[in-house]
């Protein structure tokens, strides 16, 4: 993997209320992701994400989610958003065509070989790594092998599946991942986060980038 972070940084993902936006903000989250792929509990349309877009202040990172989008709903999203998301199939050349950084989601199958797809993707500014279920391109709320990241991987790793209050700390110290994306734990409903759990979500985070830096 890429050199260890000294501060493995959050996103939160699925937010579709404003006051959420703002609760994940006053937390010190590093990044909010909205999901444009219509399928989605947590969908929102275009015009719900520029109101939240607008309760993003400088220096927090807005992302857009897309699934094999149609280019004009990227386009359409793009003024509203820091960095785009590719869930899907989308090739290289097709996450390039905007001229945004970008990220890719890749779902932790079978014989995935992440060397190859790292070199494939290498114009990206990260690889999220997602657990796998046939049909649904994230947000499954499962946990895959984190044992199965290369240290040697060249690219900056988002981990997300299944990631909750709970298990982040351990998630933090076995993987070291330049940063970690939540949904599904830290919600009271699909798209309607607790705020009880995003605080539990960024402490333990906090507490591991402590530990990770006092025994390091």
């Amino acid at each position: 993997m890429s050199a260890v972070p000294a501060r493995t940084r959050i996103k939160f993902c699925g937010l579709t209320r404003p006051a959420d936006v703002r609760r994940a903000v006053a937390l010190g989250v590093d990044a909010l992701g909205f999901v444009l792929w219509p399928a989605s509990k947590r969908a929102v349309d275009v015009a719900t994400l520029a109101e939240l877009a607008a309760e993003v202040p400088a220096f927090v990172t807005r992302v857009g989610l897309f699934v094999d989008a149609a280019p004009e709903l990227v386009e359409q999203c793009a003024p509203h958003l820091d960095l785009l998301q590719f869930h899907g199939n989308e090739s290289p050349a097709e996450c390039e065509r905007y001229g945004r950084a970008w990220i890719k989601a890749l779902r932790m199958r079978d014989g995935l070989d992440l060397h190859r797809e790292a070199a494939r993707y290498s114009a990206s500014s990260a690889l999220l790594l997602d657990a796998y279920r046939p049909g649904v391109p994230g947000g499954t709320g499962e946990v895959f092998d984190w044992s199965r990241i290369p240290a040697t991987l060249t690219k900056p790793v988002i981990l997300a599946g299944g990631l909750t209050p709970d298990n982040i700390g351990r998630a933090i110290h076995q993987v070291g991942p330049h940063a970690v994306d939540v949904s599904g734990g830290i919600e009271a409903f699909p798209g309607g986060k607790e705020s009880a759990a995003m605080a539990a979500f960024v402490r333990e985070v906090a507490i591991a980038n402590q530990t990770r830096k006092t025994t390091g």
